[in-house]
């Protein structure tokens, strides 16, 4: 005699569809509160609706799309069970990509892939990336939750997503609008956003440290720091675009390959940049982690910020007020370098990156320690 098949044979293979729509139910007011007018036909369908008239009042609008992930960083959130930050991260790396050549976000789209649904964790993530898109002014209009049983462990996932902007086509940032003595300004991270995490676990777990202990040094317990959410420039970029207009020349977002990598794919070719590492002091969990790595900061400088998130290579006459204007807006920004061509100083460059025939740029100097950093600040409190 045959057996009977399972009620329900996508389950008896590990797939349950049912925790996938509770998932979704729980994440729907989070998802609702990033939509505007724009946004048709709600949560849920087979694909996003957005309303694209309102690109009818731009001259030559140009789409702008960006995509990305969150990297290594989720192994921390799953070895913590803190899914609640995750989110952010992913906007911050996709949307903070789009303002780059000054495009105004339009929507989001998420994928999480997972070995189980669990509905609360999947609710968490996603209410994260709902927050980091009410906070840039994007429409989280779509997403898809796929399980895989057998190819991911019951509590591992990944994370990517999607975004499209826009932005008028005279009014495009990027290399061909740097001049030589534009000031190159520097914008704060907030800690380690979401790169060089292989390099944070390989020491993290050499040293053998837990992420649930605490860290005299760091004040917190590891994970909370190493958790640290991604800045999100995207709105007080457009802001400062508006106020500044034709003064900011081009935009950096410091990601992968860190800070003189990212710089010098906004430089036209044949002009440098020489960047003073005494304006400013990496936070403490770089110096932290390279101590116990028995690194050098230098040497982490192609892989970590730093405390650099972004660089804005603006006119001269505008540097005072856009770094006022990012200031104002929370986000600490000063003068780190300035624009050359001709010759350059004797020395090794780095030239371009990831196939962009781009300028030339070196960190110089040594970084400021932590208490020249603090008597700096006061005294320009005074």
């Amino acid at each position: 005699m045959v057996a009977s098949p399972p009620a329900n044979p996508y389950a008896h293979a590990g797939v349950d569809t049912a925790a996938g729509d509770l998932a979704v139910e729980l994440m729907k007011s989070a998802v609702r509160r990033t939509h505007g007018s724009e946004v048709l036909g709600g949560v849920g369908g087979f694909a996003g609706l957005f309303d694209a008239s309102a690109l009818l009042g731009h001259t030559r609008p140009l789409l702008v799309t960006s995509t990305d992930g969150v990297g290594t960083k989720v192994a921390i959130a799953q070895a913590l069970d803190k899914h609640d930050t995750i989110g952010q991260d992913l906007v911050g790396m996709v949307v903070d990509d789009i303002v780059v050549v000054g495009a105004k976000p339009l929507f989001m789209t998420d994928y999480i892939a997972c070995g189980k649904v669990v509905p609360e964790r999947i609710a968490d993530i996603v209410a994260g990336i709902a927050r980091g898109c009410e906070a840039t002014g994007t429409a989280l209009v779509g997403g898809e939750t796929a399980e895989h049983p057998g190819l991911l462990g019951l509590n591992d996932y990944d994370v990517a997503g999607a975004a499209t902007g826009v932005v008028e086509a005279d009014r495009v940032l990027g290399a061909d609008r740097v001049r030589p003595g534009d000031v190159v300004l520097a914008l704060a991270s907030s800690g380690l956003h979401s790169n060089g995490f292989s390099l944070v676990r390989h020491i993290v777990t050499g040293a053998g440290i837990s992420y649930g202990a605490q860290s005299a040094d760091l004040g917190t317990s590891w994970g909370e720091a190493l958790l640290e959410p991604t800045r999100l420039y995207t709105t007080p970029l457009l802001a400062l675009i508006d106020a500044v207009g034709d003064g900011i020349h081009s935009l950096s977002h410091v990601t992968g390959g860190g800070i003189a990598a990212n710089l010098a794919r906004v430089l036209p070719p044949g002009t440098w940049a020489e960047l003073d590492r005494s304006t400013w002091s990496p936070p403490p969990v770089f110096r932290v982690l390279a101590d116990l790595g028995g690194l050098n900061l230098v040497d982490t400088e192609g892989t970590w910020n730093l405390g650099v998130g972004f660089l804005a290579v603006v006119d001269a006459a505008s540097a005072q007020d856009a770094a006022s204007h990012l200031n104002a807006a929370g986000i600490d920004a000063w003068q780190v370098g300035v624009v050359a061509d001709g010759a350059r100083p004797a020395g090794e460059f780095i030239e371009g990156a990831k196939g962009v025939d781009g300028g030339a740029v070196r960190l110089v100097g040594a970084y400021r320690d932590s208490a020249s950093e603090d008597s700096a600040r006061k005294d320009g409190a005074k």
